[in-house]
C-alpha cells in the first residue's frame, strides 16, 4: 500500500504561483516514480487575500497545517501593502508558531559557470547552513517612541535562549555527524559563525557550542566571527562544511553563499522542526516585477520540494531530484539561471521530463 503524504500549497504573492506550479509538476513526476502519492491543499493567504477579506493568515490556517506533513511556499511581499505586515504574519507566523526552528539552507555548486569566483569548482561549494530561525533580532520584540521627531527612538531586542540555542547548534552536529566528511577530510566541521566580540549576548552561543562539542568527539569544530565568515566565503568557500549561526547573520551570509551558486532562482530552504510539519521554499523573494511573465527560475523551489521530500522520508526520491537538476546544470541544457534566459515553464518540464527519463533508464 503506497504512502500518502499531506502537503500544504501556499504560493503566496509575486511569482510565487509560477514557481509552486513548476514544483508541484515536478511532484508529480516524482510520485508516479517512487509510489507514493500525495493529498493537496490550496492555501490562499498572501496579498490578494489579504485585499479581498482584511485576513492575513488565521489561527484556523495554522491548525489545519500542523495536521499536515508538510507545506511547500512560493514567496510573500506585495507592494501596495506595508512592508513586513504580511511577512511576519505568514513567513514568521509559520516559523514561531509551528516552531520551525531550523532554517536549512545548503549552499551547493552544481557547475563552476555558475559561480563567479574565478577557479572554484563544485568540489569547493558544498555547505550546509543551520540558521536558528525563531529568536535573535526576528523574535518580534520592538518598539517606538516620539515617531517622527527628531527624538525618535526604535528599539529591537535580540533574544537568544539556552534551549534555543543549543537545539539548533546540537541538530548542526547530528547533521554533520549523519553527512559524514567532506572528499579528502578525515571528519565533518561544524562551524560556529557569531559576533560575541562585540554582540556580548552572543556568548551564549560560544558557550553552548563549546558545551555540545564535547559530545561529539568525531567531528572537528572551527569558528569565525561574521565579518570574517563573509570574507572567507568569498575568499576560501571551501573551509566551510556544517555552519551554525543566529538568525540575522544566517539570513545576510545564505543570500551571499546563494550568489556564490548561481543565484537566488537555486538556493533553496527548509524551515524544520524535526518530526513535525515544516515549510519549504526558495529563499528568494515574490520579485512582483516578473509576476505572471513566465520568467522566474523555479529551481529553488523544486530543490526546496526536494528537501521537503528528504523530511517526510522519502530520501531517494529527493537524492534523485536534486541529481536531475545537476544533471541539466551540468549538462548545459539549463544554460544560465538569470531571469528570462528559460521561461520558468520550460525549467520544470525540463526537470519533469529529465527525472522520467532517468527513472525509465535506471529500471
Amino acid at each position: 500500500m503506497s504512502k500518502t503524504y499531506d502537503i500544504g500549497v501556499l504560493p503566496g504573492d509575486g511569482i510565487g504561483d509560477e514557481v509552486v506550479r513548476e514544483a508541484l509538476k515536478v511532484l508529480d513526476a516524482v510520485q508516479s516514480v517512487y509510489g507514493f502519492t500525495t493529498r493537496r491543499e490550496h492555501l490562499p493567504y498572501g496579498a490578494d487575500h489579504f485585499l479581498a477579506t482584511g485576513e492575513t493568515m488565521p489561527d484556523a490556517a495554522f491548525d489545519r497545517i500542523r495536521d499536515m506533513h508538510a507545506v511547500i511556499f512560493g514567496a510573500i511581499g506585495d507592494p501596495r501593502i506595508e512592508v513586513g505586515k504580511l511577512e511576519f504574519a505568514i513567513i514568521a507566523g509559520m516559523r514561531h508558531k509551528l516552531d520551525l526552528y531550523v532554517n536549512l539552507r545548503p549552499v551547493k555548486l552544481y557547475h563552476e559557470s555558475m559561480c563567479p569566483l574565478k577557479g572554484k569548482k563544485p568540489e569547493d561549494i558544498d555547505i550546509l547552513f543551520l540558521r536558528e530561525n525563531t529568536e535573535d533580532a526576528y523574535a518580534g520584540i520592538h518598539g517606538t517612541t516620539k515617531k517622527d521627531t527628531d527624538y525618535e527612538i526604535s528599539l529591537q531586542q535580540m533574544v537568544y535562549t539556552a534551549r534555543g540555542t543549543e537545539r539548533i547548534i546540537r541538530h548542526a552536529f547530528e547533521l554533520a555527524q549523519k553527512r559524514g566528511p567532506k572528499p579528502g577530510k578525515s571528519k565533518p566541521q561544524v562551524t560556529l559563525i557569531d559576533k560575541a566580540n562585540a554582540v556580548r549576548a552572543q556568548d551564549i552561543w560560544t558557550r553552548i557550542f563549546a558545551k555540545v562539542a564535547k559530545e561529539y568527539p568525531g567531528i572537528d569544530t572551527d569558528h569565525a566571527y561574521i565579518d570574517a565568515a563573509c570574507m572567507w566565503m568569498v575568499k576560501n568557500p571551501e573551509w566551510f562544511d556544517v555552519a551554525v549561526t543566529t538568525n540575522l547573520f544566517g539570513d545576510i551570509i545564505t543570500d551571499l553563499g546563494a550568489m556564490l551558486i548561481g543565484g537566488m532562482g537555486i538556493a533553496a530552504s527548509g524551515n524544520i522542526h524535526p518530526g513535525k510539519v515544516s515549510m519549504f521554499e526558495g529563499i528568494h523573494g515574490s520579485a512582483p516585477k516578473y509576476k505572471g511573465q513566465d520568467k522566474a527560475s523555479p529551481l529553488a523551489t523544486i530543490l526546496s520540494m526536494a528537501l521537503l521530500l528528504d523530511h517526510v522520508g522519502e530520501a531517494q526520491a529527493a537524492k534523485d531530484l536534486e541529481a536531475t537538476v545537476a544533471g541539466l546544470i551540468q549538462s548545459g541544457q539549463i544554460r544560465s539561471l538569470k531571469a528570462g534566459e528559460h521561461k520558468c515553464s520550460e525549467l520544470g518540464t525540463m526537470v519533469h521530463d529529465a527525472l522520467l527519463e532517468r527513472a525509465r533508464a535506471t529500471r
